[in-house]
């Protein structure tokens, strides 16, 4: 592609990006919400048609949106360019608006943290390519993260992207044991918990922003969260191999009486439902990750909070709302339309006591 190429391309999918202003409100009533991760701007990615015939109100991009992996600005604004110029992506962007936060891949480093050298320079391609308004606080501080409001008393749903990159601290604690030990066990093994509680996985002021986000009104509060909240026997990235910080999620949810949560996740390359019930009310974590690549040997390692079956298709992720009954339904969906996974909740039991 020539640079003449790369800078339209740029131009269609900043321009006709129909994307909400971070944390303002909107009087949509949201019925569904679709999602996904893992998108790699040099394969195929036919899956976008399965995405738009669910005909979704708003669809989330949560990580892994290219696969940047560099430290040359040009390169990253290169490989946006190759997402824009796929039809698909084009024909979502005419469908409904989208909202969006990154991974390691897009963040520019894989398991990337607050080490990576180019993460000013990253944040604002991110969000010139997401065509994220000039005057919306999410350029106004470090980092990517924000939130947006939809709907009225009774159907107001919150989405809250968290950046789980910018800020978190470097490096992970390595887990050292042998292949064959993580064989046996039904690992994929790379990190262990941290016991050093001063890490952060989102920073002070980012810790800040989210307890007053978790007061405001809302009957169903989407979080999207880069990588994986509930799971955390994998030895994958998530937020388990930082359980201070899990916990402080979790206590956070307690203490601001946060009703409505559901946590939406990436990165692992395949789906699966986690929940936890030591928590203020059964917290759901909805993994959809892969939808151009997966794997089947992760789908397969330990997760004892699993509800149901994992699914190692390409995927993606679908919420719907039935106001009518206080319920949502969560459903990962092959390339090809159909539902692999699903599971029912009733708002009433997302509620803290």
């Amino acid at each position: 592609m020539n640079l003449v190429a790369i800078v339209m391309a740029l131009q269609i999918g900043s321009a006709h990006t129909p994307v909400c202003a971070g944390e303002a409100a909107s009087t949509t009533v949201l019925h569904t919400v679709a999602f996904g991760a893992c998108a790699a701007q040099t394969k195929p990615q036919t899956i976008w048609d399965a995405i738009v015939a669910t005909d979704p109100d708003l669809f989330l991009f949560i990580g892994d949106n290219i696969y940047g992996d560099t430290e040359d600005p040009s390169v990253l604004k290169r490989k946006y360019a190759q997402l824009a110029a796929k039809p698909g992506y084009q024909n979502l962007l005419k469908t409904c608006p989208l909202l969006s936060t990154w991974d390691d891949h897009d963040y520019g480093k894989n398991d990337g943290g607050e080490e990576y050298v180019m993460r000013e320079e990253s944040a604002e391609i991110f969000l010139d390519f997401f065509n994220v308004p000039q005057d919306s606080p999410r350029r106004s501080r470090a980092g990517i993260y924000g939130a947006q409001t939809f709907g009225e008393a009774g159907k107001r749903v919150q989405v809250i992207l968290l950046d789980t990159r910018y800020f978190r601290s470097s490096p992970m604690v390595e887990n050292t044991i042998s292949k064959q030990e993580k064989r046996k066990n039904n690992l994929v093994g790379w990190y262990v918990p941290t016991t050093n509680t001063d890490t952060t996985i989102l920073g002070a002021e980012q810790w800040a922003w989210l307890e007053k986000q978790l007061e405001e009104d809302a009957d169903v509060r989407i979080i999207a969260s880069s990588i994986q909240v509930v799971s955390q026997e994998k030895g994958m990235e998530c937020w388990g191999n930082f359980p201070h910080e899990r916990k402080r999620l979790f206590d956070l949810i307690q203490t601001t009486k946060a009703n409505g949560v559901v946590f939406i996740s990436g990165d692992v390359h395949f789906s699966e439902i986690s929940v936890d019930t030591t928590g203020p009310y059964p917290l759901y974590d909805f993994t959809s990750s892969g939808m151009t690549h997966s794997g089947k040997a992760w789908s397969r390692a330990v997760n004892s909070l699993r509800v149901g079956n994992a699914y190692s298709g390409l995927n993606f992720g679908l919420i719907s709302m039935d106001w009518a009954n206080q319920s949502l339904t969560l459903e990962s969906k092959s390339a090809e339309g159909e539902t692999v996974i699903k599971n029912d909740l009733l708002l009433s039991d997302l509620m803290v006591k």
